[in-house]
């Protein structure tokens, strides 16, 4: 379990910097996104990938659940 807490970190700290966004800013985009359940439901297939597809998958994730929110 801690291996995927610190994928969870490592995802969140790249999407933080990518979107030049502040921690907290970051996290309540994964909490209100569900994104953090993605990335555990993911965890086998996800952390074999590079931080830049990551976040362009993150990204693909957050578009999809704003869409199925809205």
């Amino acid at each position: 379990m801690e291996k995927i807490l610190h994928f969870k970190v490592f995802c969140l700290e790249n999407y933080k910097a990518s979107h030049n966004q502040t921690g907290k800013a970051a996290y309540e985009i994964f909490k209100k996104y569900d994104v953090f359940n993605y990335i555990t439901d993911f965890f086998d297939i996800l952390h074999s990938f590079g931080a830049l597809y990551l976040v362009k998958d993150i990204d693909e994730f957050i578009s999809h659940r704003e869409k199925a929110i809205d």
